[in-house]
């Protein structure tokens, strides 16, 4: 059976996508993004899924920064999944939001909420977790008058009360979760993809007027649209930056070696992270 891992523990939007995704394949939640990722890596699991991007936040750094710096595995499939945060409390709670002391949940959760935060709870404590799944189960584990921003699914699993339903501040939420594996025979995912992508990984021969427009020149005049370039340092000194690029169409035996072969001639090395379908999933 095929084994999947995916940044725990139970009620993370993670596992939500994963089993929006997946049948019910062998599934094993891990605390960290990176410890899922070396999972793949040291094949005791056989798929990883790992948080890519928010539409509001934007990249999951921890994702692309261990992908391109620590462990190099294939991006296989992405799936997106719409985002809804809620307020969570312990079932027994029966005060009101100015008797709720602290909110925990993701960073990244947090920061999706901020206005309803700084409107309605802004004297509560913001306490961090690894995971929103996390944040619930410290909720559930408490007898003082703590909450948790998470999904449906956490107040599930945890037995938590939904205090108040979509308090993210913005409707058009989603995230872009990665699926990662050795061997893409093995994912199956039970959904039709929406559209095919490309990633790679273009690092520069040295800061030089110019040197990013002769990158992006590469793909515009073969008519090959960017969904995305972000840049991200190269951890080796002030400056110094790498460029991730999503393009939209799936790599082929013509125009991306003729870009790669253009880049390469003026001294840019390009990686491919990853050409891939994109499941688009109704939660």
């Amino acid at each position: 059976m095929v084994k999947i891992g995916y940044l725990g523990p139970r009620g993370t939007f993670t596992k939500l996508a994963v089993d929006t995704a997946f049948n019910g394949e062998d599934k094993h939640s891990f605390d960290t993004i990176p410890e899922c990722i070396d999972a793949v890596e040291e094949n005791r699991i056989d798929i990883g899924v790992v948080p890519l991007e928010n539409a509001i936040e934007g990249t999951v750094q921890l994702t692309v920064d261990y992908l391109v710096h620590q462990v190099r595995l294939p991006i296989i499939a992405e799936i997106v999944v719409p985002i809804q945060q809620h307020l969570l409390v312990d079932p027994n709670f029966s005060g009101d939001l100015s008797n709720l002391e602290e909110i925990h949940s993701h960073s990244h959760a947090i920061a999706q909420c901020h206005q309803f935060i700084h409107k309605y709870m802004p004297d509560a404590a913001i306490n961090f977790t690894s995971s929103t799944g996390k944040a619930a189960e410290v909720v559930s584990d408490s007898d003082r008058n703590i909450a948790a921003i998470g999904n449906k699914l956490a107040a599930k699993e945890y037995g938590l009360r939904i205090y108040q339903e979509n308090i993210h501040d913005y409707p058009n939420n989603h995230t872009r979760f990665a699926v990662l594996a050795k061997n893409e025979d093995i994912v199956k995912i039970r959904h039709d993809k929406q559209a095919e992508k490309t990633s790679l990984l273009i690092t520069l021969p040295s800061d030089y007027a110019g040197a990013l427009h002769q990158v992006l020149s590469a793909f515009a005049w073969r008519k090959m649209n960017l969904s995305k370039i972000e840049s991200r340092p190269m951890k080796t000194g002030l400056g110094n930056y790498f460029f991730i690029v999503d393009v939209n169409q799936p790599y082929d035996g013509v125009l991306f070696p003729s870009v790669q072969a253009e880049l390469e001639a003026l001294g840019c090395k390009v990686t491919v992270l990853g050409t891939y379908p994109v499941y688009q999933m109704n939660i």
